[in-house]
């Protein structure tokens, strides 16, 4: 399995992007579908993710975990998601109106609004469908089952080779944020 490490920070302003372009309250489960579908095509052209969330199967569809946790509010995190998102209210969230993102990159931005572009007009059964339709996602049942990012990277074409360097690359990673931090 290859390793990340997850941001809130990151995740929260992620979020705050795509509730911004939204213009409004969102449901908080296409909230969590699109960050998992902007997660996972930075992934695929960079080697590591925005948040660098836990990516699951659920019944649903994808699903980042922590972020999920978060939208519920079963995890208090650092207090970035609550800077940027206000809690849930039934089954929406909204944006706070703060807007500093400096722990996004420019490419990270504009895929994040590409994918709000692409996929956030659709309702939470058309991205239901959208994100089973990806070869990562396997139905587990009423419970939730880890997908490999290797998974993700090899239905995106890359050979076993890249794969091991982008693991390679993203273990290395893991280790200097847990050694010094930040």
């Amino acid at each position: 399995m290859i390793e990340f490490v997850f941001s809130e920070k990151r995740a929260a302003q992620a979020a705050a992007r795509l509730l911004r372009r939204h213009g409004g309250p969102m449901e908080y489960s296409k909230l969590i579908k699109l960050l998992y579908l902007a997660d996972r095509r930075v992934f695929i052209e960079t080697g590591l993710p925005i948040t660098g969330d836990r990516m699951v199967s659920m019944k649903h569809g994808p699903v980042l975990s922590r972020i999920y946790d978060l939208v519920k509010g079963e995890t208090a995190g650092d207090g970035s998601w609550g800077a940027y998102v206000h809690p849930r209210q039934g089954y929406t969230v909204s944006w706070t109106g703060r807007e500093d993102a400096e722990e996004l990159s420019e490419g990270e931005r504009e895929v994040l609004d590409e994918v709000h572009a692409e996929f956030g007009s659709m309702g939470f059964g058309q991205l239901r469908h959208a994100t089973h339709q990806l070869d990562e996602w396997h139905d587990p049942d009423q419970s939730s089952k880890p997908i490999d990012p290797r998974e993700i990277l090899a239905s995106a074409g890359l050979t076993a080779l890249e794969i091991d360097v982008i693991a390679d690359d993203a273990r290395a990673f893991a280790a200097f944020k847990r050694e010094y931090g930040r």
